[in-house]
């Protein structure tokens, strides 16, 4: 048994292959793979004229073999096995992405502190000037002002913190970081 070919796909895309021997593979991997998005079932074994497809489907990626003999399907699923289990370049990944996660929210935490800050010292000039300024009779309104403005900036704050959140579960998420 001799494993002729071999390829990735997410969808119907080829993403990388390799073959062996001389021949036209790509009529068939290009039927496989149409049949293997139509059944969607994690493993099949189909023939195509003279060569025996092994397919393992797993999150919308195509790990694909094609062996010569029809009786060996144990050593095409260790293969198959193999393809997707190759764990250095994801485990890096990974963790590249888990620190850069780290680091924005590490700036973001950063960001919001010293936001908070300069509001409170804004605020006790606020509240230094308008008790200065205003007569007595004038002084509740002068608190709604400030409220208002204390409002305003916390709902900014609020606002960018869900959206820099959002856009983190939405990194975390198209990179597979946290299963779907």
């Amino acid at each position: 048994m001799t494993i002729t070919y071999s390829c990735i796909a997410n969808g119907r895309t080829v993403l990388a292959e390799l073959a062996l021997t001389g021949g036209s593979y790509q009529e068939a991997t290009a039927k496989v793979l149409r049949l293997v998005l139509l059944r969607a079932e994690p493993r099949t074994i189909m023939q195509m004229g003279s060569y025996i497809y092994h397919t393992l489907f797993i999150d919308g990626i195509t790990y694909l073999c094609a062996t010569d003999n029809a009786l060996d399907t144990v050593a095409p699923s260790a293969f198959l096995k193999k393809m997707k289990y190759n764990k250095n370049q994801s485990d890096c990944m990974i963790s590249t992405m888990r620190s850069q996660v780290t680091d924005v929210k590490t700036v973001l935490t950063q960001n919001i502190e010293i936001i908070l800050e300069k509001e409170e010292k804004s605020n006790i000039y606020l509240d230094s000037t308008d008790d200065l300024q205003t007569p007595v009779e004038e002084f509740p309104k002068t608190r709604k002002i400030s409220r208002r403005i204390s409002w305003k900036h916390f709902k900014k704050i609020l606002i960018i913190t869900v959206a820099i959140l959002l856009s983190i579960l939405i990194i975390l998420l198209s990179t597979n970081v946290i299963p779907t």
